[in-house]
């Protein structure tokens, strides 16, 4: 029988009460044992609601409870690396919502205390072990569209509540830190490099001094990505990703729906109008119910978790040369720290 991992949550976030948690109590290596919100009547009510045995008053309760192996952390982008550390030092090992830190400084103290606990962290970059981010990667691998030239890239949604977190700039709201690092972290994934350099254009709103509007060119040894998020337009999204010989369109790239299959368009360009284009379909699945396995696996076989720490790293120090473009109105050069380390051989096999 498989081994399931116990695991613990800290804040009854929204994402966690109704996606994350119901998906991972599907999972086959997951036991979700605890809740942890500093309002004792709202942890009880949602785990009583989701089944979940214990209910804290508080984080660092939930810290102490020696049962807990793992813990998801889904706080606001401010708090996750003071308690992505707790914690590691703690014993637990972490699955930390995106972005994982404010900036790549504040993502290396975690490197440093991984290191020092031994424990697993990984950023919830859930898209990472979708089937058809795997099934895009193979054909970009077995040169279905030939060489990778151009990745272009859009996420929006329209949310002008001042009050919400993702618009409160001391919090690490904005676009760019919301949902821009998804397409930061595809970019690098497809083009399987690192930025040379970047140029960021901000749009800002005056109020809450959170970028709404933000716009990037990443420039690759051997492509270019450009892409636009905004908080404030049209909820959208897609990638295209454009090679020599034909290109892929991924139609949901973020927001995978557990509920129906995901469709990727191949299309040579034959036709402009997409006649002859091919559409795969991938299959059902629940993305969160994939990240909450693997990660559980990796716990429990001792191997890498799909997204190295290290490649988290590499992710904030773009979206830093980013915002400090927008301020220099220059290209910016991502800088890691990490020059004399390698991220480890990542096993995707579920």
């Amino acid at each position: 029988m498989t081994r399931k991992v116990q695991w613990g949550v800290l804040s009854a976030a929204n994402i966690a009460i109704r996606k994350v948690i119901p998906a991972m109590q599907r999972s086959i290596r997951c036991e979700v044992t605890a809740l942890a919100s500093r309002d004792l009547i709202k942890a009880k009510r949602f785990a009583q609601e989701l089944g979940i045995p214990k209910a804290y008053s508080s984080y660092d309760e939930l810290l102490a409870d020696p049962a807990i192996e793992a813990v998801y952390i889904p706080l606001p982008n401010h708090l996750h690396v003071t308690w992505s550390i707790k914690a590691a030092e703690a014993g637990k090992h972490v699955l930390c919502e995106k972005p994982i830190a404010l900036n790549a400084t504040e993502a290396m103290q975690l490197l440093q205390t991984r290191d020092r606990t031994g424990v697993k962290i990984e950023e919830a970059f859930m898209v990472r072990t979708h089937p058809q981010w795997l099934r895009v990667l193979e054909l970009i691998d077995s040169g279905r569209i030939g060489e990778v030239r151009s990745v272009i890239g859009q996420f929006s949604y329209n949310n002008p509540d001042s009050q919400n977190i993702r618009n409160i700039a001391e919090m690490g709201g904005g676009a760019l830190m919301d949902i821009g690092c998804y397409l930061v972290f595809c970019s690098r994934l497809i083009f399987k490099s690192e930025p040379k350099r970047v140029v960021g254009l901000i749009q800002q709103d005056p109020m809450t001094r959170t970028d709404v509007l933000t716009s990037a060119l990443l420039d690759f040894p051997t492509g270019q990505s450009i892409f636009t998020c905004s908080t404030r337009i049209t909820p959208s999204q897609r990638v295209q990703i454009i090679g020599s010989h034909a290109r892929i369109e991924i139609q949901i790239p973020f927001n995978a729906p557990p509920d129906r299959a995901c469709k990727i368009l191949i299309d040579d360009g034959s036709d402009l109008f997409g006649t002859n284009a091919e559409i795969v379909n991938v299959e059902v699945c629940d993305q969160y119910t994939i990240q909450g396995d693997l990660f559980s696996r990796s716990i429990c076989e001792g191997i890498e978790p799909p997204v190295p720490l290290e490649e988290s790293i590499k992710n904030m120090a773009a979206i830093d040369a980013i915002f400090r473009s927008a301020k220099s109105g220059q290209w910016e050069t991502p800088t890691t720290f990490l020059a004399k380390r390698e991220s480890p051989a990542v096993n995707l096999l579920r």
